[in-house]
């Protein structure tokens, strides 16, 4: 397997582009919605490499190595030794679609060797609990993991790559096939629960009508202050919320994406179940450098080479400000000098906990796939 990392800014792409020094069979590709050349760069990588696939999205920063940038593209050129890939992608009309087009993506992707699919969604029109449902009712014993796109100046505008065409109302997936594929995956978060559990009593797909039989809106001003809560308004993710159902122990973390005062719910960022177990979460910095260490070493698989693509959160980014190379540092150290590191920022990351859990939608993690051939 050969890889080869290069980051693209606005005042070197064409130089760097020059640099890509094999034949790629696979490119993947994370770029900011403002990077004025994402169309040059798409149009010189389809002339010189026609018969290549590029996958990936729009991105709210994008990592290469142990930076972490705006405005830029990260580009990943791929080419295996031994295993094989295919490419499927998915229209979704309307975000009521999403579930069908994870079912859709798994039954094309499906079959004796596949090891692992990577999947991308317009975060826009894509419900990713939904998509990850999907996916897990076709693909039951593969590992799946992925994240919807993003974009720095908020959720307006994203957009998957799918070959070498910028599109939205877009799933596009890639299966990885093979017995020489060694996977790992992973994705914590490093929060800290408070408080006891409280039960959904009312929640319909991402919307948080009731806790304990209280309007949510209504609980969360009460249990926070008047002083927490003004952080909704614009909601500044500091405060999240740990969801479990009755029959599984293992947790996902939900965002709070915004409120509605005229009915007093709160908007998530992924599905809330009715009877689900619900804890008040926060963090900091050190917690969430320490959780994206933990995930490094639960995805860390024995490679001499290979390639590590996190997809972390974009209220990790925003929260963590001029700390946030450190969450790609951190993973650096653990995984080794000869694995290389690719990325972005998302609205939600899919991926299981770890190797024996199954594919879930995260919000606020940071979710590592390693991929490489022995």
């Amino acid at each position: 397997m050969k890889v080869q990392q290069i980051l693209l800014k606005e005042d070197n792409w064409k130089v760097q582009l020059e640099t890509i020094g094999f034949s790629a069979s696979l490119f993947l590709c994370f770029v900011s919605t403002s990077f004025k050349y994402k169309e040059n760069v798409l149009k010189y990588l389809k002339n010189k490499f026609p018969q290549s696939v590029l996958v990936g999205c729009s991105s709210g920063g994008e990592i290469s190595e142990i930076a972490v940038s705006d405005k830029s593209l990260s580009l990943t050129a791929i080419s295996f030794q031994n295993a094989t890939f295919k490419k499927v992608a998915i229209n979704v009309n309307d975000v009521n679609s999403s579930e069908k087009a994870g079912y859709t993506i798994g039954r094309q992707l499906n079959s004796e060797k596949l090891k692992h699919v990577i999947v991308f969604g317009d975060s826009e029109n894509v419900n990713g609990s939904d998509l990850v449902t999907g996916l897990k009712s076709n693909l039951q014993n593969v590992s799946v993991s992925g994240g919807l796109a993003s974009n720095a100046l908020g959720l307006s505008d994203t957009f998957v790559l799918n070959n070498y065409n910028i599109v939205n109302k877009t799933v596009v997936a890639v299966g990885f096939y093979g017995d020489n594929l060694i996977i790992g995956n992973a994705s914590r978060g490093g929060w800290g629960s408070f408080g006891i559990e409280r039960l959904v009593t009312k929640a319909e797909k991402n919307i948080l009508y009731e806790i304990d039989g209280v309007p949510a809106l209504t609980f969360y001003k009460k249990f926070l202050g008047d002083k927490l809560y003004r952080g909704f308004k614009s909601p500044d993710l500091t405060f999240s919320l740990s969801m479990r159902t009755s029959d599984n122990l293992s947790r996902v973390v939900r965002s709070i994406k915004g409120v509605n005062e005229a009915d007093q719910s709160l908007i998530l960022g992924g599905n809330i179940y009715e009877n689900a177990l619900l804890r008040l979460m926060k963090f900091n910095a050190d917690r969430l450098i320490n959780g994206a260490e933990a995930s490094a070493k639960a995805a860390n698989k024995h490679s001499e080479t290979g390639l590590a693509i996190l997809i972390s959160c974009i209220g990790r980014k925003n929260f963590l400000k001029q700390l946030v190379e450190e969450e790609v540092e951190v993973v650096r150290e653990t995984l080794g000098e000869r694995v290389s590191l690719t990325g972005f920022y998302a609205l939600g990351e899919i991926g299981p906990y770890d190797d024996l859990s199954p594919c879930e939608l995260h919000n606020q993690t940071m979710t590592i796939t390693t991929l490489s051939e022995c």
